[in-house]
């Protein structure tokens, strides 16, 4: 396989590992979204109704904890690995393209 003429344009193209950074921050914002809808949407009279109301604001979480320690309200736990995962992937996939694309141009 040969290399593609300096002069056509595909030096500029996404690679993969861009896709795969961009895929992932994708993730890392749908799944904040849906933090905060079940945070301020779902369980917008939690507060009303709770005398222990415990709030997190990253992942957005508004939560009422009982006397035998349940918790109403919480978010999941698999979206919240999810929304943790989707951020450390996306910052190091970002942090890992841009340092090749610093070496590649000297």
């Amino acid at each position: 396989m040969t290399a593609p003429p300096a002069g056509s344009g595909t030096a500029h193209r996404p690679t993969a590992l861009w896709g795969v950074s961009l895929a992932s921050l994708g993730v890392f914002l749908v799944s904040w979204v849906l933090c905060w809808a079940n945070a301020y949407v779902v369980n917008d009279d939690l507060p009303n109704t709770c005398g222990d109301l415990r709030r997190q604001s990253f992942p957005p979480e508004v939560a009422c904890a009982s006397a035998d320690g349940t918790l109403t309200g919480a978010n999941a736990g698999w979206l919240q690995a999810l929304f943790f995962a989707s951020l450390v992937v996306s910052i190091l996939l970002t942090s890992m393209v841009l340092a090749l694309a610093t070496v590649r141009r000297k």
